[in-house]
């Protein structure tokens, strides 16, 4: 996290910062991205970096973290108006297409995405400090869709809720692997598909 000094500074500055790193990030790989470079698009001396971050690390992981976050704010918006008429399978699958239309509006994150999972250290760092949101999202939309009858009311939402978060890093690894077209994502949604049918249905030929 960043240090108090950066919480302290004007919103504006803090803003600034922000957007020089993501501007960095998914411009360059983690490892040839330069805070010099950061630090000049911010407009802020290369020895005030290290006043806010404890690193080059620190920044990215925040930045990643925060956007992890508003991306979550941002389907749960888009979902807010369809949870009375859509089931769970339907629900999910929204989640999915509102996630697809966040990417596109913010190209920049996609590729900050990609550059995440090219390292696999960072990768997992990352992963561990936001399965919790993650899952906690989950178990909200399994708790609601118990409550209007749509899931058998004796599913653990808590465990459910854990294995839906490792199925979904599963299929953003497949997905980012594969490329992610953001004008065309009819391949990624055959996956979901895939995915949302194995939810459903599971393996056992009944």
């Amino acid at each position: 996290m960043p240090k108090e000094t950066f919480f302290n500074l004007p919103e504006e500055k803090q803003n600034r910062i922000i957007e020089a790193a993501l501007d960095e990030f998914a411009r360059q790989s983690y490892e040839k991205a330069r805070v010099t470079v950061i630090a000049q698009k911010a407009e802020i001396a290369t020895g005030s970096f290290y006043q806010y971050f404890q690193d080059k690390k620190d920044l990215f992981k925040y930045i990643a973290d925060k956007m992890a976050s508003k991306k979550l704010d941002y389907i749960d918006q888009d979902m807010r108006q369809k949870k009375e008429d859509y089931d769970f399978i339907q629900l999910l699958r929204e989640m999915y297409l509102s996630g697809f239309k966040f990417a596109r509006e913010n190209p920049r994150l996609v590729a900050l995405g990609n550059n995440i999972l090219k390292n696999e250290e960072l990768r997992q760092e990352i992963w561990k400090e936001q399965e919790q949101e993650t899952s906690q999202f989950f178990q909200r939309m399994l708790e609601e869709g118990q409550q209007k009858g749509d899931l058998d009311p004796e599913i653990d939402p808590y465990l459910v809720a854990k294995l839906l978060t490792g199925l979904n890093q599963t299929l953003a690894d497949i997905v980012h692997k594969e490329g992610l077209d953001l004008e065309d994502y009819e391949e990624e949604m055959e996956i979901i598909e895939n995915m949302l049918y194995f939810i459903k249905h599971g393996i056992v030929n009944s």
